[in-house]
């Protein structure tokens, strides 16, 4: 009998595993992207937003731990994926264009891997400046509290930073647009019926995030935000 860990860790296991935490990793940076949005507010909203998160205690943790845990499965089990592929067919990932059938093979399914580790890169920088960037603070209604926020208006002032954030977020739309289609391909649903809508959803909630992400850094280096 296969024990747990071999099916997990089998070629479909690690396409079900890259999958669910793919969706699983959407919706959080849905979220993520909703409480930046508190910027366009103003910094009491924002730094409230923020201030509301670190409330949360060990539960903050448990939920980062678990970020982090799926963050790393996505990655490892998609690389995996990736390798095993590349190793069957080693010529097919030089051709661009539809497979048919349930395939959907496009620049955005061919770079996933790609794509995938300079987003992942970029996670390590992004906490590096944000988490644990200078620790500003301010007080609110008698609460002092981090003002991240003025360390965001700090960063993106910088036009370097700036284009090196928007760049990104468009790698993020490309990873998506075809990572969310896959996802749900990786899952079993492959209905004909719902392949067009679920490839349009995908690349709708694609093109929303990455724009939605790139336009915070792109107002704040035109003026946007209250200057420090």
């Amino acid at each position: 009998m296969l024990s747990f860990s071999s099916i997990v860790w089998s070629s479909v296991g690690k396409k079900i595993l890259s999958g669910l935490t793919g969706l699983l990793l959407t919706v959080f940076v849905i979220g993520h992207l909703l409480g930046n949005l508190s910027l366009f507010v103003g910094p009491d909203s924002f730094n409230l937003y923020t201030y509301k998160l670190t409330q949360l205690g060990a539960l903050l943790y448990v939920i980062e731990f678990g970020l982090v845990a799926v963050f790393l499965i996505h990655a490892v089990a998609g690389i995996s994926v990736y390798l095993k592929k590349r190793k069957a067919r080693p010529d097919s990932y030089s051709k661009a264009g539809n497979a048919g059938g349930n395939s959907q093979k496009s620049v955005s399914s061919q770079s996933m891997i790609w794509t995938g580790l300079l987003l992942f890169v970029f996670t390590w920088l992004h906490l590096k400046t944000f988490k644990f960037g200078p620790h500003y603070t301010t007080t609110i209604d008698g609460v002092t509290m981090r003002d991240l926020y003025r360390l965001v208006i700090e960063v993106f002032q910088s036009p370097t930073y700036v284009i090196g954030y928007v760049l990104i977020m468009i790698l993020l739309g490309v990873h998506l647009r075809h990572g969310f289609w896959s996802a749900f391909q990786s899952l079993g649903v492959t209905n004909p019926r719902l392949k067009p809508a679920i490839y349009s959803l995908g690349i709708l909630i694609s093109l929303v995030l990455a724009v939605g992400f790139l336009t915070i850094p792109v107002w704040i280096l035109f003026g946007g935000g209250h200057s420090l």
